[in-house]
């Protein structure tokens, strides 16, 4: 069993996040010229030859076949739909309204903990749930910019990238990394591979090479990712992701013109603070329970 570490944990988580966020923009940049799923197919093939390495360097030893393999099956299936759909959302949304939407995950790990891992929701957590909510709501502004398809494709991506987290944890200590890594990237690679006909467009070599930088950042960050849940908590790395606010406004700023108003900042706080609070009063032992 690993030894628990949260503060290495929490470094990793962080790194992990900040290698998310550099995947994202990238996915970002080359979605104005190309198909989601054209992104995923190259960057997919272009990650092949890391996780081989990868595997080529486990010191673990053992066999591919899952050791739990219904969750590795779900595991799989969350990955194949969710990168389509995140993909979808970060070419069609502002970065910053995307990240407002997907800060929501910690809320629904909380939510989702407490079905697939029976934990209790009490009612200050479930207050800090709907409050969070109220802070999206306040960031996207919905009477002003109305909601399209990418707002409920973040939605969803927010939601499936939560309960990928809870399988994680749930079953992170018992599989392999490269069982972790290997299943997921295949069935991926082989989906978009179907729909790759319909929507390919010619690439220049600049731009395959930003799919392989797309690969290494999306490998290196599963790593990260993959270790800090081992390592620690999910308490402790879940707020990492809140380091993300950061490069999105950046980059959004100073590369795609995109700028945060004060509502924006204003909803993303509310987020950001209800989520830190669920994860803080995970610490503690519920009083009242929601019915």
């Amino acid at each position: 069993m690993t030894n628990q570490s949260p503060l290495r944990g929490a470094m990793l988580g962080f790194a992990a996040m900040g290698l998310y966020a550099l995947n994202d923009i990238t996915t970002k940049f080359l979605g104005g010229s190309y198909n989601p799923v054209q992104i995923l197919f190259f960057s997919g093939m272009a990650g092949f030859p890391l996780v081989m390495l990868q595997m080529m360097a486990d010191k673990e030893g053992g066999h591919l076949r899952p050791v739990l393999p219904m969750w590795t099956a779900a595991r799989v299936l969350i990955v194949v739909i969710n990168g389509l759909i995140v993909s979808y959302a970060f070419t069609q949304l502002p970065l910053a309204q995307a990240y407002a939407i997907f800060f929501l995950m910690p809320l629904f790990i909380c939510v989702l903990a407490a079905v697939v891992l029976g934990e209790p929701i009490d009612l200050a957590r479930g207050s800090a749930v709907v409050v969070g909510l109220v802070g999206v709501v306040i960031a996207l502004r919905p009477t002003e910019t109305p909601l399209t398809l990418a707002h409920l494709a973040a939605f969803c991506g927010a939601f499936f990238g939560a309960l990928y987290y809870i399988i994680l944890r749930k079953t992170g200590g018992a599989e392999r990394m490269a069982v972790i890594l290997i299943y997921p990237m295949i069935a991926q690679t082989a989906v978009v591979a179907v729909m790759l006909p319909f929507v390919y467009q010619p690439m220049s070599a600049v731009h395959l090479g930003l799919t392989g930088l797309m690969a290494l950042e999306g490998f290196l960050g599963s790593l990260c990712i993959v270790a800090a849940y081992r390592l620690a908590p999910a308490i402790v790395v879940a707020p990492m992701q809140y380091s993300q606010i950061i490069w999105a406004s950046l980059f959004g700023t100073f590369f795609f013109g995109e700028p945060m108003d004060a509502a924006t900042v204003i909803g993303i706080a509310i987020i950001i603070a209800s989520g830190l609070f669920i994860m803080l009063r995970s610490n503690q032992a519920p009083r009242a329970t929601l019915s």
